[in-house]
């Protein structure tokens, strides 16, 4: 039989109980906080000269340098005008530094010595140029005045005088000398009231308008041509008008006379 087991020599005996775990493993990285040193003063000093410089170095750039000056002036979006004739009157400082333009000033002076500008952009195209965008006024009507015309824009504002009449451009007659109207509403509101009627018409009955004529605010006629006349009215329900007179046009081929003054109520005559 075999006796109790004994340990051999060398060995040594477990403890008993279950065997012990393995100490744990390390798994994931321990937060270590580093202390912020605030800048030395040193430091401070050397940012300090180092932007002083810098902003030292923009001034005169901008300002002093020959880098960033006006070289040149470009004029776009002219119709009539030419961009010669713009950057003429822009009279750019040339050679000044680009920052220093007064752009509002220099918008000014072009509308104020070119009328035909309605508005125009000037604008600082780095490093050494001046974009001026223009949009010229349209002429809506013309005023005959001693041999010449004199263009009439959408806002009733006359900005050219011409020698030769645009096409397509009807003549306006402002025949209310003697109409209340004209103390009631002054002649620049008349002007604009007729502007609005051509404004109305559709492009196939307004290529047929030679004049349009003024008597009162709600007196306006229109002279097509053929000598066909047509009684507008005020310029009231100017849409309505247009379309009525449209079909007329169409529809009554012998007509000379055409009321469309209450468009709910057109009337057509012959003779």
């Amino acid at each position: 039989m075999a006796g109790p087991t004994t340990a051999r020599r060398g060995e040594k005996k477990s403890p008993s109980g279950p065997p012990s775990a393995a100490p744990p493993r390390a798994t994931g990285f321990r937060w270590v906080r580093i202390p912020l040193r605030a800048p030395g003063r040193r430091s401070l000093i050397i940012s300090m000269v180092v932007t002083a410089l810098l902003g030292t170095f923009g001034v005169w750039a901008l300002y002093a340098s020959n880098w960033l000056r006006v070289e040149r002036v470009k004029a776009a979006g002219t119709e009539v005008l030419t961009p010669h004739e713009v950057i003429a009157a822009a009279h750019a400082p040339m050679n000044a530094p680009l920052v220093s333009v007064d752009t509002d000033a220099l918008a000014r002076r072009l509308r104020a010595r070119l009328p035909r500008i309605k508005t125009v952009d000037v604008e600082r195209s780095w490093p050494n140029t001046i974009g001026l965008k223009v949009t010229e006024r349209v002429p809506e009507l013309l005023m005959q005045a001693g041999g010449k015309f004199v263009e009439v824009d959408a806002e009733g504002v006359r900005f050219a005088t011409v020698s030769t009449a645009p096409k397509g451009v009807p003549l306006l007659e402002m025949a209310a000398s003697d109409s209340p109207s004209l103390r009631r509403f002054g002649i620049d509101r008349l002007r604009r009231a007729a502007v609005e009627v051509a404004q109305d018409l559709p492009t196939a009955v307004r290529k047929e308008v030679r004049k349009v004529r003024v008597r009162s605010y709600d007196a306006i006629t229109l002279e097509l041509n053929g000598g066909r006349t047509v009684a507008w009215g005020s310029r009231e329900e100017g849409a309505e008008k247009a379309k009525v007179l449209t079909a007329l046009l169409k529809a009554a081929h012998a007509g000379r006379h055409f009321d469309v003054s209450v468009p709910s109520a057109p009337a057509v005559s012959g003779s």
